[in-house]
């Protein structure tokens, strides 16, 4: 028996559209995370000349190539996921997408991300602790700093739905749920993974790096420079603390450029003619101000610790 697609939209799915009234992005024209439906499958949809969740509607059931169960199950399950996209519950999506699918997520989700970076004073808690954390969701930067606003984190990260990272999986993640003791139940787009599918390898410096991304007088400094920082602040410095904090911004700011341009790199690469995002402003104006006398402190500082360990050669 066929489904009246008709009478189920209008009982299912009662907000109007018509094919094409909006501009589609890769979240509407996505159907692997309909049960049983894999990559070739999605693909041979989008062959079909299915390219968005409306076409489906309305061009499903007209289509020979497809058997009568897949359309059924991509008309009940498309009605669904209106339902579930027009509630914002983005959980519903990551339930049903492998995980290295969740860029596909971003567009209709931006306005419900945040971009996190923290730094610390070493690698491993709860000997090592959290001494700043930056969150920016595109249009306001938030800055949380240790024994000042950190307590203010949990209930300022708990506004998004979407959080990205760079090794946030094996790194800040996991780093702030021990120390602080909170679980964060958001979806996690990890940037590292997702620009490894591209082809492109290291870490997050490399990759703006390789995208032409400069940091100005930041250049140079690493999360070991940013641990000198912190002490260097702790040692009566409050300029060490401002240029810790433009540093922790930069690393925040600059996830938006690579997730933009992973997505765009990803839609380039299916059979679809989706829209690319724009490119995020080349730069984002910072409350802190980069002070270059303290990089060059620690700068001398790095060298003076390396040559006692042995570390360093001339």
């Amino acid at each position: 028996m066929f489904l009246n697609t008709q009478k189920l939209r209008r009982k299912l799915c009662p907000f109007s559209f018509e094919a094409g009234s909006e501009e589609t992005v890769m979240l509407t024209s996505t159907f692997c995370h309909i049960p049983t439906i894999g990559e070739k499958t999605e693909r041979k949809i989008w062959e079909n000349g299915i390219t968005s969740w409306e076409d489906a509607l309305i061009q499903v059931p007209s289509t020979q190539s497809l058997s009568p169960s897949l359309q059924y199950l991509l008309t009940s399950f498309i009605l669904r996921s209106f339902r579930f996209l027009e509630r914002e519950e983005v959980s519903f999506f990551a339930h049903h997408l492998p995980d290295r699918e969740w860029w596909r997520i971003f567009p209709e989700f931006r306005h419900r991300t945040v971009f996190l970076d923290i730094e610390t004073t070493g690698l491993t808690p709860p000997h090592d602790h959290i001494t700043t954390i930056t969150l920016f969701d595109g249009q306001r930067i938030k800055t949380f700093v240790h024994g000042i606003n950190l307590h203010e984190f949990p209930q300022e990260v708990m506004h998004y739905k979407v959080i990205v990272t760079f090794s946030g999986k094996c790194f800040d993640i996991p780093f702030i749920e021990r120390t602080m003791g909170l679980k964060l139940p958001q979806i996690h787009i990890d940037l590292r993974y997702l620009m490894r599918s591209l082809g492109w390898r290291g870490g997050l410096k490399a990759c703006e790096k390789a995208l032409g991304i400069d940091r100005g007088e930041l250049k140079g400094v690493d999360g070991y420079g940013a641990v000198l920082l912190w002490q260097k602040y702790k040692e009566g410095c409050p300029e060490a603390l401002e240029t810790l904090l433009a540093y922790n911004i930069a690393d925040t700011v600059n996830l938006e450029k690579l997730l933009v341009f992973a997505y765009n790199q990803k839609i380039a690469r299916l059979p679809l003619s989706l829209p690319p995002l724009p490119k995020p402003p080349p730069s984002v104006p910072s409350p802190y101000q980069t002070h270059p006398e303290i990089i060059r402190e620690i700068f001398y500082e790095r060298i003076r610790l390396l040559s006692r360990k042995g570390d360093f050669y001339e």
